[in-house]
Formats: structure tokens, C-alpha cells, sequence
């Protein structure tokens, strides 16, 4: 019979919990990972096989603390902040293309065109949800999900649990960086709202040319053709865009992380 003192399971049960919350907030609120439509067993399967495959690396600076203690409660706090907050720096990449996407086909005249975001579970516009998927792709493509994974794993080595949590400059760092949704969504969506301010100008200045044009039959079907041709001709230049708002994200993690290189397994 196998006989286990308080302590040894006090132990056992901190080195599996802290991390696992940790690897959990993260998958929960990072992209694609976190999608809403993946099964809560899928992702919290996901959360346990990585946090058995870094426990090496949380016994090593695991403190002597009992966790369902009121200390123990803090680091768990702490261990889901962090999670949390790697996870928001690359949604706000998403966040903000998908904004670029809703720009765009409001001007477009699609603002009526709403399809169900499984993502993020609700609404968007139809634009949105294309560059959304465009995004996705890019980001698989370039291994942001095993970099994520990556950084979470070597987190444990350079922010070990117990030790300094965020501080009020990382706080700040963070919500600075969410203003890059409002910039980067209109960074992407300048080429074609330029293209159909262009085109509402000259349907304007057509309008008082000619006051018997019909320039709702005329201007839907227009800005349409417009929107779409010059969307089409500025998708190859997004990928760079994405590329490098990816790769910002990730230069903000490795900041909070205090991580110098990434170690891909």
C-alpha cells in the first residue's frame, strides 16, 4: 500500500496546478488555440500533455508553499495573469485585422453582410471574416501556435512560479499595445477606403453633373467592383503586414517573459 503524507500530496498537486494554470490561460485566450468552437476537452487535453512535458522544468523552483493556502491562491493569480497576457498580445493582431476587414466593407456597402465569428462567437462582417481566416492562415504558416507553446514553456525558467509577477510597466506595455487595433486596422484598410473615397468623390461630383442618374443603382454595384478589385490587388502586400505584426507580438512577449531567444522543440 502507498502511504503519502500532506506534504508530499501539497507538493505533487502545486507542481501540476500552477503550471497547468498557467498553459490554461493561454490557451483560453490566445488565438486560434482559444477558438471557441474547439472542444473544452481538446484544449484542456492540450493544457495537461504540455504541463506534464515542462514539470522538469517547474520542480526545479517550485516553492515550499501549501496551495490551497491564501499565498497559494495569489500564485495562481499570478500564473493566469501571465497566461492571460500572452494570450491578449497575439489576439490583438487578430482583433485588428479583423477591424480592418469591418472598415472595409462598411465602406463597401457590406455592413448588412453578417456572418456568425466562430472565433470569437458573434458577429462580424463578411470582409472581416475573410481576412480573419487570411490571418489565420498566415499565422499557422509561420508557426505562431508553436512559438506560443514555445514561449510558455521557457517561461517557467525565467519567470518561475513565485517570483515577481507582471509589474505596473507590463500593465502599461499591454494596454499600449492595444491601441495597435486601431492602427494596424487602419493601416490595412487605407488602400481600399482610399480607392472608395475616390469613388464616392466622383459619384458625387456625376450626381450634380447629372441630377437624373440613379446613383443608388449605379454607386452600389460601383463601390462593389471597386472594394473588390482593389482588395484583391493589395492582398499579397497583407502577408508582410501580418508578418511583422506577428512578429511584434512576439518581441512583446519574449519582453514580459524576460526571454532572449526563442528554443523551438
Amino acid at each position: 500500500m502507498i502511504n503519502i503524507t500532506t506534504a508530499e500530496f501539497n507538493t505533487l498537486l502545486a507542481a501540476f496546478i500552477w503550471p497547468l494554470s498557467r498553459i490554461l490561460a493561454l490557451i483560453a485566450s490566445a488565438p486560434i488555440l482559444g477558438n471557441p468552437s474547439t472542444p473544452v476537452r481538446v484544449k484542456l487535453g492540450l493544457a495537461i500533455m504540455i504541463t506534464i512535458l515542462v514539470l522538469p522544468l517547474v520542480e526545479k523552483s517550485l516553492p515550499q508553499i501549501d496551495p490551497a493556502s491564501g499565498v497559494g491562491l495569489v500564485i495562481l493569480l499570478q500564473q493566469i495573469l501571465i497566461g492571460a497576457a500572452i494570450g491578449f498580445v497575439m489576439r490583438v493582431v487578430f482583433v485588428a485585422v479583423e477591424m480592418a476587414g469591418e472598415l472595409i466593407g462598411l465602406q463597401m456597402g457590406l455592413g448588412f453582410a453578417i456572418f456568425f465569428d466562430p472565433q470569437n462567437s458573434g458577429q462580424i462582417d463578411i470582409i472581416g471574416r475573410f481576412l480573419g481566416v487570411i490571418a489565420s492562415l498566415a499565422f499557422l504558416a509561420m508557426d505562431g501556435h508553436l512559438l506560443m507553446i514555445a514561449l510558455i514553456s521557457q517561461s517557467f525558467s525565467t519567470l518561475p512560479i513565485g517570483s515577481a509577477a507582471l509589474t505596473d510597466v507590463t500593465f502599461t506595455t499591454l494596454a499600449n499595445w492595444g491601441g495597435e487595433i486601431f492602427k494596424s486596422g487602419l493601416q490595412l484598410s487605407l488602400p481600399v477606403l482610399t480607392a472608395l473615397l475616390i469613388t464616392n468623390i466622383a459619384l458625387g461630383i456625376l450626381t450634380r453633373v447629372a441630377p437624373q442618374l440613379n446613383i443608388f443603382a449605379v454607386g452600389f454595384p460601383l463601390t462593389l467592383a471597386i472594394g473588390f478589385l482593389v482588395l484583391g490587388l493589395s492582398m499579397p502586400f497583407y502577408t508582410p503586414i501580418l508578418e511583422y505584426l506577428v512578429h511584434d507580438g512576439l518581441k512583446l512577449m519574449m519582453g514580459i517573459l524576460n526571454i532572449d531567444d526563442i528554443n523551438m522543440p
